[in-house]
């Protein structure tokens, strides 16, 4: 954008703006819209035309579902939310400061991080700085990158690749996430150094929903083995639920980050098969917004992973 339109746009623009521009992604409609943020219609109306005048630039496309924004539309909102979330954690921040606690800090990370990476770091965190709030998210790389988009986690522990605009984003690979087959304790011992895919061909299994990288993997597996998909398996996305299901019946098998498994084996809980993969572990890193600023904890967190390195 030439310096003439920012200078435009720091004179002239507005939260309000901003915050109607997200209010009417949410709600498809300049009644609602309006009514959400306690405007008048024709007020709603007028603030959003002068910020597409400002722009030089329509937002929205009228459709039968509402309102619907178009490229430049997407592209504002997004920026409108990543401020909204800044704003929102400056004053949260303020007020914790003013109160005499430490601030706040958001993990969004996959699961496999958790065990050997992101649990002892939140470990080390809060005994250096008590008053610290932390809040770790545990989901998918992809829903994850949409939380740090809107300013909803400061940093992601997992993969930018999934992303269709990886290079918005800052990505240090950190280490690689090696799965595991796991049972139940009650499942009797191989007794072998080394199983295959194919003695396990009877068993039921418990997977993962297709969105899941872990699915995919699975189904590479077994496509090398020579065998299709399980028949009939249990499909959950919790590692909880997995767990739980593998102790109730030594009939089930599943797969679970390398990492994780040796969680649970360690107390007791599954037993983790000597199934080797052929395919290549993924590799996940960290991941923040280009053009964004870290808080002084987000920083100290990202430097501590690089001090950490490789997870035990």
């Amino acid at each position: 954008m030439m310096k003439s339109s920012l200078d435009i746009l720091m004179s002239r623009l507005r939260m309000k703006q901003l915050q109607l521009l997200i209010a009417l992604d949410e709600h498809k409609s300049l009644h609602k819209a309006s009514s959400a943020m306690a405007m008048t219609q024709s007020a709603a109306s007028k603030a959003l035309a002068e910020l597409e005048s400002m722009l030089e630039a329509p937002l929205f496309e009228r459709a039968k579902s509402g309102l619907i924004p178009n490229p430049f539309g997407r592209c504002v909102i997004r920026y409108a939310r990543v401020l909204a979330a800044d704003l929102n954690a400056l004053c949260q921040e303020v007020a914790q400061i003013r109160a005499g606690t430490g601030g706040r800090l958001s993990v969004g990370t996959i699961m496999g991080a958790v065990p050997g990476i992101v649990a002892p770091i939140v470990n080390k965190m809060h005994a250096k700085h008590p008053d610290l709030a932390i809040e770790i998210i545990e989901d998918t790389s992809a829903n994850m990158l949409v939380m740090l988009d809107d300013g909803r986690v400061d940093l992601v522990i997992g993969r930018a690749s999934v992303s269709d605009q990886p290079s918005k984003y800052h990505y240090q690979p950190l280490t690689d996430e090696p799965l595991s087959i796991v049972v139940g304790r009650s499942h009797a011992e191989p007794g072998v150094n080394e199983i295959g895919f194919a003695e396990l061909a009877n068993h039921r299994w418990v997977t993962y929903p297709s969105y899941l990288p872990m699915s995919a993997l699975l189904e590479r597996e077994l496509d090398l083995a020579g065998l299709p998909m399980p028949a009939n398996p249990i499909s959950t996305a919790s590692p909880l639920v997995t767990v739980t299901l593998l102790q109730e019946s030594p009939e089930l098998v599943s797969i679970l980050p390398a990492s994780v498994a040796r969680v649970f084996e360690r107390h007791g809980m599954l037993r983790v098969l000597p199934v080797r993969m052929k395919s290549k572990s993924q590799t996940y890193g960290v991941v923040t917004r280009k053009g964004g600023e870290l808080s002084p904890a987000a920083r100290q967190f990202v430097q501590m992973l690089r001090e950490t390195g490789r997870p035990q």
